[in-house]
Protein backbone atom coordinates (compact mmCIF):
# COMPACT_ATOMS: atom_id res chain seq x y z
CA UNK A 1 0.00 0.00 0.00
CA UNK A 2 2.77 2.06 1.15
CA UNK A 3 4.57 1.50 -1.96
CA UNK A 4 1.12 2.51 -4.51
CA UNK A 5 1.20 5.49 -2.61
CA UNK A 6 4.60 6.61 -2.76
CA UNK A 7 4.39 5.90 -6.57
CA UNK A 8 1.67 7.90 -6.84
CA UNK A 9 3.40 10.99 -4.96
CA UNK A 10 6.00 10.44 -7.21
CA UNK A 11 4.01 10.73 -10.61
CA UNK A 12 2.31 14.17 -9.00
CA UNK A 13 5.46 15.59 -8.27
CA UNK A 14 7.12 14.61 -11.79
CA UNK A 15 3.58 15.49 -13.57
CA UNK A 16 3.90 19.11 -11.59
CA UNK A 17 7.00 19.85 -12.50
CA UNK A 18 6.88 19.14 -16.35
CA UNK A 19 3.78 21.37 -16.19
CA UNK A 20 5.63 23.98 -14.17
CA UNK A 21 8.53 23.84 -16.88
CA UNK A 22 5.87 23.83 -19.17
CA UNK A 23 4.50 26.76 -17.97
CA UNK A 24 8.13 28.78 -17.94
CA UNK A 25 9.09 28.02 -21.31
CA UNK A 26 5.48 29.24 -22.39
CA UNK A 27 6.44 32.72 -20.55
CA UNK A 28 9.67 32.79 -21.79
CA UNK A 29 8.26 32.38 -24.84
CA UNK A 30 5.94 35.04 -24.51
CA UNK A 31 8.85 37.62 -23.00
CA UNK A 32 7.26 37.55 -19.33
CA UNK A 33 11.35 37.62 -18.40
CA UNK A 34 12.80 40.00 -20.81
CA UNK A 35 14.21 43.53 -18.85
CA UNK A 36 11.99 45.45 -16.97
CA UNK A 37 13.39 48.59 -18.00
CA UNK A 38 11.84 47.94 -21.41
CA UNK A 39 9.28 50.55 -22.40
CA UNK A 40 6.52 48.71 -24.90
CA UNK A 41 5.51 51.73 -26.62
CA UNK A 42 2.18 52.00 -28.86
CA UNK A 43 0.93 54.63 -31.19
CA UNK A 44 0.31 55.51 -34.51
CA UNK A 45 2.57 56.76 -37.47
CA UNK A 46 2.49 57.93 -40.78
CA UNK A 47 5.14 57.98 -43.37
CA UNK A 48 6.27 60.92 -45.49
CA UNK A 49 4.27 59.90 -48.52
CA UNK A 50 1.04 59.95 -46.55
CA UNK A 51 0.54 57.01 -47.81
CA UNK A 52 1.30 54.40 -45.18
CA UNK A 53 0.40 54.30 -41.65
CA UNK A 54 1.99 52.05 -38.82
CA UNK A 55 -0.06 50.86 -36.03
CA UNK A 56 2.14 49.84 -32.85
CA UNK A 57 0.06 48.04 -30.59
CA UNK A 58 0.59 44.70 -28.41
CA UNK A 59 4.35 44.11 -29.49
CA UNK A 60 2.95 43.77 -32.94
CA UNK A 61 3.10 46.17 -36.19
CA UNK A 62 0.93 46.75 -38.20
CA UNK A 63 0.94 47.93 -41.81
CA UNK A 64 -2.16 50.15 -43.85
CA UNK A 65 -1.35 51.35 -47.57
CA UNK A 66 -4.87 53.90 -48.07
CA UNK A 67 -6.08 52.27 -44.49
CA UNK A 68 -5.92 48.77 -45.74
CA UNK A 69 -3.65 46.23 -43.87
CA UNK A 70 -0.56 45.21 -45.63
CA UNK A 71 1.86 44.00 -43.00
CA UNK A 72 2.52 42.32 -40.03
CA UNK A 73 5.60 42.21 -37.72
CA UNK A 74 6.89 38.41 -37.74
CA UNK A 75 5.17 36.58 -35.02
CA UNK A 76 8.43 35.53 -33.47
CA UNK A 77 9.39 39.27 -32.74
CA UNK A 78 8.45 41.41 -30.19
CA UNK A 79 8.65 45.56 -31.41
CA UNK A 80 9.50 48.07 -28.89
CA UNK A 81 9.80 50.86 -31.03
CA UNK A 82 8.66 51.97 -34.47
CA UNK A 83 10.07 55.06 -36.44
CA UNK A 84 9.16 55.65 -40.23
CA UNK A 85 12.04 57.74 -41.93
CA UNK A 86 13.81 58.24 -44.51
CA UNK A 87 17.24 57.14 -42.73
CA UNK A 88 19.18 56.65 -45.65
CA UNK A 89 18.22 60.12 -47.93
CA UNK A 90 16.48 58.06 -50.66
CA UNK A 91 13.93 60.50 -50.78
CA UNK A 92 11.57 57.18 -49.51
CA UNK A 93 10.55 56.69 -45.93
CA UNK A 94 12.39 53.76 -44.42
CA UNK A 95 10.23 51.31 -41.15
CA UNK A 96 12.53 50.89 -38.83
CA UNK A 97 11.28 48.48 -35.67
CA UNK A 98 13.36 48.19 -32.40
CA UNK A 99 12.64 44.62 -31.70
CA UNK A 100 13.30 41.34 -29.52
CA UNK A 101 13.79 37.72 -30.79
CA UNK A 102 15.42 34.84 -29.80
CA UNK A 103 18.86 33.78 -31.33
CA UNK A 104 21.10 37.28 -32.77
CA UNK A 105 20.47 36.08 -36.22
CA UNK A 106 18.00 34.88 -38.45
CA UNK A 107 17.37 32.12 -40.72
CA UNK A 108 20.92 32.67 -42.64
CA UNK A 109 23.45 33.12 -39.80
CA UNK A 110 27.25 33.57 -40.77
CA UNK A 111 28.83 30.40 -41.90
CA UNK A 112 31.34 30.34 -38.94
CA UNK A 113 28.77 30.10 -36.62
CA UNK A 114 27.22 26.22 -36.20
CA UNK A 115 24.14 27.35 -33.31
CA UNK A 116 22.56 30.11 -32.98
CA UNK A 117 21.64 31.76 -29.46
CA UNK A 118 18.38 30.36 -27.32
CA UNK A 119 18.02 33.84 -25.45
CA UNK A 120 16.09 36.86 -25.92
CA UNK A 121 18.39 40.09 -28.11
CA UNK A 122 17.54 43.51 -29.14
CA UNK A 123 17.74 43.90 -32.75
CA UNK A 124 17.10 46.54 -35.11
CA UNK A 125 15.07 45.42 -38.74
CA UNK A 126 14.69 47.93 -41.15
CA UNK A 127 12.16 47.62 -44.17
CA UNK A 128 11.28 49.59 -47.23
CA UNK A 129 7.47 50.61 -48.53
CA UNK A 130 7.14 48.81 -51.63
CA UNK A 131 3.01 50.16 -52.42
CA UNK A 132 1.08 47.19 -51.21
CA UNK A 133 3.64 45.49 -49.53
CA UNK A 134 6.38 46.13 -47.08
CA UNK A 135 10.37 44.43 -48.07
CA UNK A 136 12.72 43.53 -45.60
CA UNK A 137 15.79 46.13 -46.78
CA UNK A 138 18.17 45.34 -43.73
CA UNK A 139 17.74 42.91 -40.40
CA UNK A 140 20.56 43.34 -37.99
CA UNK A 141 22.15 40.73 -36.15
CA UNK A 142 22.50 41.41 -32.59
CA UNK A 143 22.86 45.13 -31.46
CA UNK A 144 25.47 44.65 -29.12
CA UNK A 145 23.95 47.38 -26.58
CA UNK A 146 20.93 47.55 -24.17
CA UNK A 147 18.32 50.23 -25.94
CA UNK A 148 15.69 51.96 -24.12
CA UNK A 149 14.66 54.32 -26.48
CA UNK A 150 14.84 55.00 -30.43
CA UNK A 151 15.03 58.22 -31.92
CA UNK A 152 16.27 60.16 -35.09
CA UNK A 153 18.06 63.35 -35.14
CA UNK A 154 18.18 64.99 -38.91
CA UNK A 155 20.64 67.97 -39.28
CA UNK A 156 22.05 69.70 -42.43
CA UNK A 157 24.47 67.06 -43.48
CA UNK A 158 23.73 64.46 -45.91
CA UNK A 159 22.79 61.74 -43.20
CA UNK A 160 20.31 61.14 -40.63
CA UNK A 161 21.27 59.63 -37.36
CA UNK A 162 19.60 56.64 -35.60
CA UNK A 163 20.10 57.90 -32.14
CA UNK A 164 19.95 54.35 -29.85
CA UNK A 165 19.73 55.27 -25.90
CA UNK A 166 20.57 52.76 -23.21
CA UNK A 167 18.61 52.34 -19.83
CA UNK A 168 21.25 54.85 -18.04
CA UNK A 169 20.57 57.14 -20.38
CA UNK A 170 23.89 57.04 -22.59
CA UNK A 171 23.50 57.57 -26.55
CA UNK A 172 24.68 55.97 -29.58
CA UNK A 173 24.48 57.51 -32.52
CA UNK A 174 24.48 55.09 -35.97
CA UNK A 175 24.43 56.30 -39.72
CA UNK A 176 23.19 54.83 -42.80
CA UNK A 177 26.49 53.90 -44.86
CA UNK A 178 26.14 52.06 -48.17
CA UNK A 179 23.99 49.02 -46.43
CA UNK A 180 23.83 48.87 -42.97
CA UNK A 181 24.56 50.95 -40.25
CA UNK A 182 27.84 52.17 -39.19
CA UNK A 183 27.89 54.08 -35.49
CA UNK A 184 29.61 57.38 -35.28
CA UNK A 185 31.87 58.56 -32.21
CA UNK A 186 29.44 60.81 -30.40
CA UNK A 187 32.23 61.59 -27.90
CA UNK A 188 34.49 64.69 -27.64
CA UNK A 189 37.50 64.37 -24.67
CA UNK A 190 39.10 67.62 -23.66
CA UNK A 191 42.22 68.42 -22.12
CA UNK A 192 43.06 71.80 -20.78
CA UNK A 193 46.39 73.07 -18.89
CA UNK A 194 46.91 76.33 -16.77
CA UNK A 195 49.65 78.84 -17.36
CA UNK A 196 52.38 78.91 -19.84
CA UNK A 197 54.17 81.75 -17.92
CA UNK A 198 57.89 82.07 -19.73
CA UNK A 199 60.17 83.31 -16.92
CA UNK A 200 64.12 84.11 -18.62
CA UNK A 201 65.56 80.90 -16.65
CA UNK A 202 62.61 79.26 -18.98
CA UNK A 203 63.66 80.26 -22.43
CA UNK A 204 67.20 80.68 -21.34
CA UNK A 205 68.08 76.97 -21.49
CA UNK A 206 66.00 76.52 -24.60
CA UNK A 207 67.80 78.79 -26.25
CA UNK A 208 71.05 77.85 -24.85
CA UNK A 209 71.32 74.01 -24.68
CA UNK A 210 70.05 73.36 -28.50
CA UNK A 211 67.15 71.53 -28.08
CA UNK A 212 64.44 74.01 -28.45
CA UNK A 213 61.63 74.10 -26.47
CA UNK A 214 60.55 70.52 -26.88
CA UNK A 215 61.08 69.29 -23.46
CA UNK A 216 58.39 71.94 -21.71
CA UNK A 217 55.66 69.10 -23.17
CA UNK A 218 58.11 65.74 -23.07
CA UNK A 219 56.01 64.20 -20.13
CA UNK A 220 52.61 64.85 -21.43
CA UNK A 221 52.83 64.46 -24.93
CA UNK A 222 51.16 61.15 -24.76
CA UNK A 223 48.52 62.62 -22.95
CA UNK A 224 47.77 65.39 -25.50
CA UNK A 225 47.43 62.56 -28.06
CA UNK A 226 45.03 60.68 -26.23
CA UNK A 227 43.20 63.55 -26.47
CA UNK A 228 40.55 64.82 -29.00
CA UNK A 229 41.20 68.23 -27.94
CA UNK A 230 43.80 70.06 -25.99
CA UNK A 231 44.10 73.70 -24.78
CA UNK A 232 46.82 75.63 -23.38
CA UNK A 233 46.44 78.79 -21.92
CA UNK A 234 49.58 80.77 -23.70
CA UNK A 235 50.17 83.32 -20.42
CA UNK A 236 52.63 85.57 -21.86
CA UNK A 237 53.13 87.07 -26.35
CA UNK A 238 55.62 85.77 -29.21
CA UNK A 239 58.38 87.63 -30.75
CA UNK A 240 60.83 86.85 -33.09
CA UNK A 241 63.10 89.39 -32.10
CA UNK A 242 65.46 88.73 -29.54
CA UNK A 243 65.79 91.98 -28.14
CA UNK A 244 62.44 91.38 -27.47
CA UNK A 245 62.69 88.57 -25.14
CA UNK A 246 61.82 89.24 -21.25
CA UNK A 247 61.18 88.74 -18.45
CA UNK A 248 58.45 89.99 -15.18
CA UNK A 249 56.94 92.65 -15.37
CA UNK A 250 56.27 92.70 -19.42
CA UNK A 251 56.78 89.41 -20.94
CA UNK A 252 58.22 88.78 -24.34
CA UNK A 253 58.56 84.93 -25.03
CA UNK A 254 60.75 83.73 -28.02
CA UNK A 255 58.35 81.98 -31.12
CA UNK A 256 60.17 79.24 -30.59
CA UNK A 257 57.97 78.24 -27.52
CA UNK A 258 55.21 78.70 -29.93
CA UNK A 259 56.48 76.04 -32.52
CA UNK A 260 56.93 73.39 -29.12
CA UNK A 261 53.38 73.97 -28.84
CA UNK A 262 52.53 73.20 -32.19
CA UNK A 263 54.65 70.10 -31.96
CA UNK A 264 53.15 68.70 -29.36
CA UNK A 265 50.05 68.90 -30.92
CA UNK A 266 47.71 71.16 -29.05
CA UNK A 267 44.61 72.35 -30.94
CA UNK A 268 43.56 75.46 -28.98
CA UNK A 269 45.80 78.27 -26.73
CA UNK A 270 43.78 80.89 -25.15
CA UNK A 271 45.76 84.15 -25.15
CA UNK A 272 43.56 86.92 -23.14
CA UNK A 273 45.94 87.21 -20.54
CA UNK A 274 47.15 89.92 -17.81
CA UNK A 275 50.03 89.86 -19.90
CA UNK A 276 48.49 89.85 -23.10
CA UNK A 277 49.59 93.37 -24.08
CA UNK A 278 52.85 93.33 -22.77
CA UNK A 279 54.72 93.63 -26.80
CA UNK A 280 51.87 96.34 -27.34
CA UNK A 281 49.73 95.83 -30.27
CA UNK A 282 52.67 94.00 -32.48
CA UNK A 283 52.65 91.32 -29.76
CA UNK A 284 48.83 90.99 -30.07
CA UNK A 285 49.44 90.47 -34.08
CA UNK A 286 52.42 88.29 -34.16
CA UNK A 287 51.21 85.77 -31.71
CA UNK A 288 47.52 85.36 -33.27
CA UNK A 289 49.06 85.18 -36.71
CA UNK A 290 52.26 82.55 -35.77
CA UNK A 291 49.51 80.20 -34.43
CA UNK A 292 46.63 80.35 -36.96
CA UNK A 293 49.26 80.01 -39.33
CA UNK A 294 50.09 76.51 -37.97
CA UNK A 295 46.12 75.86 -37.73
CA UNK A 296 46.06 76.51 -33.97
CA UNK A 297 42.78 78.01 -33.00
CA UNK A 298 44.02 81.15 -30.78
CA UNK A 299 41.68 82.88 -28.67
CA UNK A 300 40.69 86.26 -26.53
CA UNK A 301 42.85 88.13 -28.81
CA UNK A 302 42.67 90.38 -32.40
CA UNK A 303 44.91 92.34 -33.90
CA UNK A 304 44.30 96.00 -34.99
CA UNK A 305 43.85 95.46 -38.26
CA UNK A 306 40.43 93.18 -37.61
CA UNK A 307 37.85 94.94 -37.72
CA UNK A 308 35.05 93.02 -36.95
CA UNK A 309 34.81 91.74 -33.66
CA UNK A 310 34.57 87.97 -33.46
CA UNK A 311 33.66 87.20 -29.38
CA UNK A 312 33.93 83.71 -30.06
CA UNK A 313 35.33 80.47 -31.85
CA UNK A 314 33.41 77.74 -33.48
CA UNK A 315 35.08 73.71 -33.41
CA UNK A 316 33.49 71.41 -34.68
CA UNK A 317 34.26 67.70 -33.46
CA UNK A 318 32.24 64.32 -34.22
CA UNK A 319 29.09 66.40 -34.69
CA UNK A 320 29.38 68.55 -31.69
CA UNK A 321 29.82 72.22 -32.55
CA UNK A 322 31.78 73.91 -29.75
CA UNK A 323 31.16 77.58 -28.89
CA UNK A 324 34.69 79.00 -27.46
CA UNK A 325 35.44 82.03 -25.39
CA UNK A 326 38.37 83.47 -23.52
CA UNK A 327 38.51 86.48 -21.67
CA UNK A 328 40.69 88.36 -18.83
CA UNK A 329 39.87 90.38 -16.30
CA UNK A 330 42.38 93.28 -17.23
CA UNK A 331 46.02 93.98 -18.71
CA UNK A 332 48.17 94.65 -16.24
CA UNK A 333 46.94 98.82 -16.66
CA UNK A 334 48.28 98.63 -20.31
CA UNK A 335 45.39 100.71 -21.96
CA UNK A 336 44.12 99.12 -25.55
CA UNK A 337 44.11 101.19 -28.47
CA UNK A 338 40.96 103.68 -28.65
CA UNK A 339 40.26 102.29 -32.15
CA UNK A 340 40.71 98.49 -31.11
CA UNK A 341 38.72 98.78 -28.08
CA UNK A 342 38.92 94.58 -28.44
CA UNK A 343 42.01 93.70 -29.23
CA UNK A 344 42.07 91.65 -25.84
CA UNK A 345 38.72 90.32 -24.80
CA UNK A 346 37.94 91.82 -21.54
CA UNK A 347 35.83 90.79 -18.29
CA UNK A 348 34.34 94.70 -18.48
CA UNK A 349 30.75 95.71 -19.58
CA UNK A 350 28.51 92.65 -18.32
CA UNK A 351 25.64 93.55 -20.84
CA UNK A 352 28.04 92.89 -23.86
CA UNK A 353 29.52 89.77 -22.30
CA UNK A 354 26.10 88.34 -21.83
CA UNK A 355 25.23 89.56 -25.29
CA UNK A 356 27.99 87.52 -26.77
CA UNK A 357 27.66 84.21 -24.51
CA UNK A 358 24.30 84.32 -25.97
CA UNK A 359 25.20 84.29 -29.16
CA UNK A 360 27.64 81.71 -29.01
CA UNK A 361 25.16 79.56 -27.30
CA UNK A 362 22.48 80.11 -29.90
CA UNK A 363 25.36 79.30 -32.43
CA UNK A 364 26.41 76.10 -30.84
CA UNK A 365 25.53 73.01 -29.10
CA UNK A 366 28.04 73.16 -26.31
CA UNK A 367 29.46 76.56 -24.67
CA UNK A 368 33.36 76.66 -22.85
CA UNK A 369 34.44 79.79 -21.22
CA UNK A 370 38.16 80.41 -20.55
CA UNK A 371 38.76 83.31 -17.81
CA UNK A 372 42.03 84.94 -16.62
CA UNK A 373 40.89 86.06 -13.59
CA UNK A 374 40.84 85.59 -9.59
CA UNK A 375 43.37 86.81 -6.75
CA UNK A 376 46.73 85.73 -7.24
CA UNK A 377 48.15 82.81 -4.67
CA UNK A 378 44.84 82.49 -3.37
CA UNK A 379 43.61 78.95 -3.02
CA UNK A 380 39.90 80.10 -2.97
CA UNK A 381 37.95 81.86 -5.58
CA UNK A 382 37.15 85.55 -5.16
CA UNK A 383 34.07 87.66 -5.19
CA UNK A 384 35.00 88.77 -8.56
CA UNK A 385 35.20 85.00 -9.94
CA UNK A 386 32.11 84.08 -7.73
CA UNK A 387 30.08 87.06 -9.48
CA UNK A 388 31.36 85.86 -13.02
CA UNK A 389 30.71 82.72 -12.69
CA UNK A 390 26.81 83.35 -11.60
CA UNK A 391 27.03 85.53 -14.56
CA UNK A 392 28.63 82.53 -17.14
CA UNK A 393 25.88 80.06 -15.19
CA UNK A 394 22.80 82.27 -16.32
CA UNK A 395 24.17 82.22 -19.63
CA UNK A 396 24.02 78.69 -20.10
CA UNK A 397 28.00 77.89 -20.61
CA UNK A 398 28.73 74.57 -20.28
CA UNK A 399 31.97 74.37 -19.04
CA UNK A 400 34.27 77.08 -17.29
CA UNK A 401 38.15 77.03 -16.88
CA UNK A 402 39.62 79.33 -14.83
CA UNK A 403 43.72 80.59 -15.07
CA UNK A 404 45.82 83.43 -13.76
CA UNK A 405 46.13 82.50 -9.22
CA UNK A 406 48.62 80.31 -10.64
CA UNK A 407 47.85 77.81 -7.95
CA UNK A 408 44.93 75.08 -8.22
CA UNK A 409 42.06 76.35 -6.93
CA UNK A 410 38.39 74.36 -6.48
CA UNK A 411 36.68 72.35 -9.07
CA UNK A 412 32.44 72.01 -8.83
CA UNK A 413 29.62 70.87 -11.13
CA UNK A 414 27.48 73.77 -10.21
CA UNK A 415 23.33 73.65 -11.46
CA UNK A 416 21.00 76.47 -12.08
CA UNK A 417 17.28 76.57 -11.05
CA UNK A 418 16.31 75.19 -14.70
CA UNK A 419 18.84 72.14 -14.05
CA UNK A 420 21.46 73.31 -16.10
CA UNK A 421 24.69 71.88 -14.94
CA UNK A 422 28.24 73.78 -15.83
CA UNK A 423 31.65 72.77 -15.32
CA UNK A 424 33.68 74.76 -13.17
CA UNK A 425 37.11 75.06 -12.15
CA UNK A 426 37.85 78.18 -10.29
CA UNK A 427 41.92 77.96 -11.34
CA UNK A 428 43.74 75.21 -12.91
CA UNK A 429 47.01 76.77 -12.09
CA UNK A 430 50.20 76.79 -14.02
CA UNK A 431 51.78 74.39 -16.17
CA UNK A 432 55.00 75.74 -16.31
CA UNK A 433 56.88 78.61 -14.43
CA UNK A 434 60.29 79.54 -12.27
CA UNK A 435 57.88 80.93 -9.99
CA UNK A 436 59.84 80.52 -6.66
CA UNK A 437 57.22 79.89 -4.57
CA UNK A 438 56.32 76.53 -3.66
CA UNK A 439 52.39 76.74 -4.22
CA UNK A 440 53.20 77.43 -7.54
CA UNK A 441 54.98 74.57 -8.75
CA UNK A 442 51.99 72.43 -8.63
CA UNK A 443 49.01 72.96 -11.22
CA UNK A 444 46.51 70.56 -12.76
CA UNK A 445 45.11 69.59 -16.20
CA UNK A 446 41.35 69.66 -16.74
CA UNK A 447 39.79 66.66 -18.22
CA UNK A 448 36.19 66.26 -19.58
CA UNK A 449 34.03 64.77 -21.82
CA UNK A 450 31.28 65.93 -24.08
CA UNK A 451 28.63 63.11 -25.20
CA UNK A 452 25.84 63.74 -27.45
CA UNK A 453 22.82 61.95 -25.22
CA UNK A 454 18.83 62.17 -27.06
CA UNK A 455 18.34 65.09 -24.43
CA UNK A 456 21.48 67.17 -25.97
CA UNK A 457 25.05 67.13 -25.40
CA UNK A 458 26.34 66.50 -21.92
CA UNK A 459 28.97 65.91 -19.65
CA UNK A 460 29.79 62.35 -18.86
CA UNK A 461 32.77 62.30 -17.47
CA UNK A 462 34.95 64.44 -15.79
CA UNK A 463 38.54 65.29 -13.58
CA UNK A 464 41.21 67.44 -12.19
CA UNK A 465 44.64 65.90 -12.55
CA UNK A 466 47.31 67.26 -11.13
CA UNK A 467 50.72 67.77 -12.62
CA UNK A 468 54.03 69.77 -10.56
CA UNK A 469 56.66 71.20 -11.93
CA UNK A 470 60.51 70.55 -11.10
CA UNK A 471 63.50 72.15 -11.99
CA UNK A 472 66.26 69.72 -13.52
CA UNK A 473 70.06 70.46 -13.93
CA UNK A 474 71.17 73.42 -15.28
CA UNK A 475 68.18 74.89 -15.02
CA UNK A 476 65.42 72.82 -17.07
CA UNK A 477 61.95 73.23 -16.03
CA UNK A 478 59.48 70.66 -16.78
CA UNK A 479 56.21 69.73 -16.02
CA UNK A 480 55.01 66.21 -15.40
CA UNK A 481 51.66 64.19 -14.20
CA UNK A 482 51.44 63.03 -10.91
CA UNK A 483 51.16 59.43 -10.40
CA UNK A 484 47.81 57.85 -9.66
CA UNK A 485 48.52 56.48 -6.42
CA UNK A 486 50.18 59.92 -5.14
CA UNK A 487 47.34 61.66 -6.38
CA UNK A 488 44.84 63.89 -3.73
CA UNK A 489 41.08 63.31 -4.51
CA UNK A 490 39.78 64.27 -8.00
CA UNK A 491 36.00 65.14 -8.92
CA UNK A 492 35.10 62.78 -11.53
CA UNK A 493 31.56 61.87 -12.33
Amino acid sequence: MNKKRTAKKYAFTASAFVGLCAVLYLLWQNGAFLPRWIDWTCGLHTAQSGQYEISLQDKSVTVFYDNIPVWTSPKNTKVQAALSCDIDRDQCDELILLCWKTGRYGKNRPFWVEHDETKWSQHIFVYRYDRQAVRPKWMSSYIGQAVAEMSVRCDNSSQNHLLLTDPDGKTTSWFWDSWGFTREKTEVSFIAFGDNLIHEPIYHYGLHHGQGFDFLFENVREIISQSDIAILNQETPLTDNPTLYSDYPRFGTPAEVGQAIADAGFQIVTCATNHAMDLGAEGIRFTKDFFESRNIKCLGIQPKTQRDVNPYTIVEKNGIRFALLNYTYGTNGIPLPKDSPRMVHLLADEATVRKELAAAKADSDFMIVFVHWGTEYAPEPDNFQEKWAQVFLSCKADVVIGSHPHILQPCELLRDGDGHEMLLYYSIGNFVSAQPEKTCAKGGMACFTVSRTASGCKITAYDLRPLVITRQKEGKYTAAPIAATDRPHAPHQ
